[in-house]
């Protein structure tokens, strides 16, 4: 048998490779959450006290069957769950384990009914994981930094049938969403579900998470026009009804290449997804892209780490994309 390796002892890299094993056993999985959240310094949750101590079975000497922890000072019991995104779930810590490695390892998504299959829990639990699971990788826009220098904005309709669409003036296809996304070249990517296209909407979208000192790129759409007066970087645009692509520096095609892994993912993973559930799987997509330059492992623990704070009910959250 596998000799259970100390996680406090192990390297980035060999920490990363204990990721399977948290998938398949509990004790794994809870001193791998643990780690992450505290490191080597365990501490109280509710007063921030390091004078804390593990509470054992007093015949076995094992830890309790719950993973309790106490804190000498204020006399505390806590577990590593309390103040995350998987306080008070009674799913085993291996199954949130392994739905957060296949949540952020995942390109296009993974579906609430793979997680079920695979770890053998009702749809119901499986959809429980995967939406709190989304909300610890949502962004928090309050202390992001802006993108800046050379950004390309864009809008595209995600979802329902593509009936009655005009290309022309853009008119909201029936039973589609629309989403706005603006990418920073070879930086992060903000995506968000809006109202309508029309220029005050759009404008306003980009003035909250671009720069002033960055250049904007779109494409043709009327609505754009003016943008570049509130950027030192001005505005640049390409005409698609021309057949032009790409001119230079001035294109579209990093945002335009996000929006087709969402709508893949969405097709090919998810089928379906409705208007008032989309912004949560942009948080997945975002926290992905934001992401592609951390090995899969990486991008695991950034997703763990990012659970901590965040706590989802069942009271409709805002729209944090």
């Amino acid at each position: 048998m596998r000799k259970r390796p100390d996680l406090h002892n192990l390297s980035k890299s060999d920490l990363i490779a204990e990721i399977p094993l948290a998938c398949s056993d509990e004790t794994a999985a809870v001193k791998f959450f643990e780690f992450q959240r505290w490191g080597d310094t365990p501490c109280c949750v509710k007063c921030g006290s390091v004078a804390v101590y593990q509470m054992k079975d007093a015949k076995t000497g094992e830890r309790s069957k719950r993973y309790l922890w106490r804190c000498r000072d204020c006399k505390e019991q806590y577990t590593v769950r309390i103040g995350t995104v998987y306080e008070e779930s009674r799913l085993p810590m291996r199954h949130w384990a392994y739905a957060f490695w296949r949540g952020a390892t995942s390109k296009k998504g993974v579906s609430a009914l793979e997680i079920k299959r695979h770890c053998q829990i009702s749809y119901k639990s499986a959809l429980f994981l995967m939406n709190r699971i989304r909300f610890a990788m949502a962004p928090d826009l309050q202390t992001a930094a802006p993108l800046i220098g050379t950004v390309e904005c864009d809008e595209t309709y995600v979802g329902g049938k593509p009936r009655n669409k005009w290309i022309d003036n853009r008119h909201t296809p029936d039973r589609k969403t629309i989403v706005f996304g603006a990418v920073q070249r070879d930086g992060d990517i903000r995506r968000k579900v809006i109202a309508d296209v029309t220029g005050k909407t759009l404008k306003e979208e980009i003035k909250k998470v671009v720069d002033p000192r960055s250049r904007i790129m779109t494409d043709e759409f009327v609505s754009y026009k003016g943008i570049g007066e509130s950027f030192e970087g001005g505005h640049s645009s390409i005409r698609h009804k021309l057949g032009q692509y790409a001119k230079g520096d001035i294109y579209t095609n990093t945002i335009e290449s996000s929006f087709a892994i969402v709508k893949r993912g969405i097709i090919g993973t998810y089928h379906n997804v409705s208007k008032e559930y989309l912004h949560r799987y942009l948080w997945q997509f975002d926290f992905l892209w934001n992401g592609r330059k951390l090995n899969d492992g990486e991008r695991t623990v950034l997703a763990i780490k990012a659970a901590e704070g965040k706590r989802l009910t069942y009271v409709a959250a805002p729209n944090h994309a």
